[in-house]
């Protein structure tokens, strides 16, 4: 008896299957588009801070606190685990953008050393690189949630609307 072997996906054909796994799972949660929506622009919003322990905490209490659908929330904010290979480059990026937003230059030099465990904690380290990288990305996120509101909006909208007309 022959069997067959199972069929190799490829990688790009994996990537749009969960992206696909990913919007069902979207459109199909029990809510209004708008507070499904509201959700995903509040989970991408928190996924550009670099506040990793409580990203999903802080997304799912921001959409109960404003009534966007905390489980989108919950979904979108993990949305950035594609990137993560990214990560250091957009830190950086944040980091340069909300040093111009509060000195008003670019830094001339960005020093990349390595912190020792003690500079991590110290309070010190967080005025010098913290609020420079938070206020870059909330000047990254904000736009970014902003479209993807607007988007996700409309495809959930659109979903409903098909699956009446059916």
């Amino acid at each position: 008896m022959q069997t067959k072997a199972p069929k190799r996906i490829g990688a790009g054909a994996r990537f749009r299957e969960w992206l696909s796994h990913i919007h069902f799972r979207l459109v199909t949660i029990e809510a209004s588009p708008h507070a499904i929506a509201l959700g995903v622009a509040i989970g991408i919003f928190f996924g550009f801070t670099p506040l990793w322990s409580l990203k999903t905490l802080l997304s799912i209490g921001v959409a109960w606190l404003f009534g966007g659908n905390k489980i989108a929330a919950a979904i979108s904010v993990q949305l950035h685990d594609i990137i993560l290979p990214f990560m250091p480059a957009i830190y950086l990026w944040e980091y340069k953008i909300g040093y111009w937003t509060m000195h008003g230059y670019l830094p001339r030099r960005t020093s990349l050393h390595a912190l020792s465990l003690r500079e991590y904690i110290h309070w010190g380290t967080f005025f010098t690189v913290g609020r420079p990288l938070l206020i870059g990305s909330v000047v990254i996120g904000l736009p970014s949630a902003a479209i993807v509101y607007v988007v996700c909006r409309g495809l959930v909208a659109r979903h409903r609307a098909n699956r009446v007309e059916r």
